[in-house]
């Protein structure tokens, strides 16, 4: 196959999603991955997650709940239930594992694909949804193209040689071309989706044709659920698997 790279974010330690990714991938024929973070938080399987991130991409890097767990940043700026699963986490995760996740930064800015867990301008903890949102972000780094995660929704943005910023978020699968225009794409949420579709989310990257390829994947939702109740974690956490929130 061409130049094409699977672009995967927030696993959030849903191993079962993201085992129907991985089969996904294998099917599309793609071979490489890039990961732009939090592999662990909220979900029951942060371990082998974590393995399978960090030993099967190519680029990775660390998200807020990484980070967290790791004991870079305060949990104190989570939520209840993140604080919650962010604690449930870490005494899950042996030392190596720990320090794995601590050597990872949140952005790896190099070249002409540059990667960001949040954004280019604070790549731990800025939301980048709106068109003055995004603009500000391709005004802080010059790669042409930028892949960030964080939100767990979908989408793709265009900032053209005439200035003129076209694109949002994308619901369900489609096709970009990527030929022209500066970028910024977020391929959504492998291990908990929030735009009301439970269905896992990641992208294909064609570097040779240019094009990106918004992808979903259904996966065994109950088993995830099952796991997260089973751990003892926040119910809450297994009920939105369902609803996409």
């Amino acid at each position: 196959m061409s130049d094409c790279i699977a672009i995967i974010s927030d696993v959030h330690g849903n191993r079962h999603a993201l085992e129907a990714v991985r089969r996904a991938i294998r099917q599309a024929a793609v071979t490489r991955i890039w990961c732009l973070g939090d592999m662990v938080g909220y979900g029951a399987h942060p371990a082998e997650c974590l393995r399978v991130c960090v030993t099967e991409s190519e680029r990775c890097i660390a998200g807020n709940h990484d980070l967290a767990a790791a004991g870079r940043v305060r949990a104190d700026q989570f939520t209840a239930h993140a604080r919650a699963a962010i604690d449930w986490t870490r005494g899950r995760l042996d030392r190596n594992s720990l320090d794995r996740l601590a050597a990872l930064a949140p952005e790896d800015p190099e070249g002409e694909v540059a990667l960001f867990h949040a954004s280019p301008r604070d790549p731990i903890w800025e939301y980048v949804i709106t068109g003055e949102q995004v603009r500000a972000a391709l005004d802080a780094h010059p790669a042409r193209i930028m892949l960030i995660g964080h939100t767990h929704l979908a989408g793709a943005w265009r900032l053209g040689d005439d200035e003129r910023l076209d694109g949002g978020l994308v619901r369900g699968e489609e096709t970009l071309s990527i030929e022209t225009g500066r970028w910024i794409i977020n391929p959504g949420s492998v291990g908990q989706p929030r735009d009301l579709d439970p269905r896992a989310s990641w992208a294909i990257l064609d570097m040779d044709a240019l094009t990106l390829r918004f992808r979903r994947t259904p996966y065994d939702v109950p088993g995830a659920q099952n796991a997260i109740q089973v751990a003892g974690l926040p119910t809450d956490l297994g009920a939105r698997l369902a609803e996409g929130r």
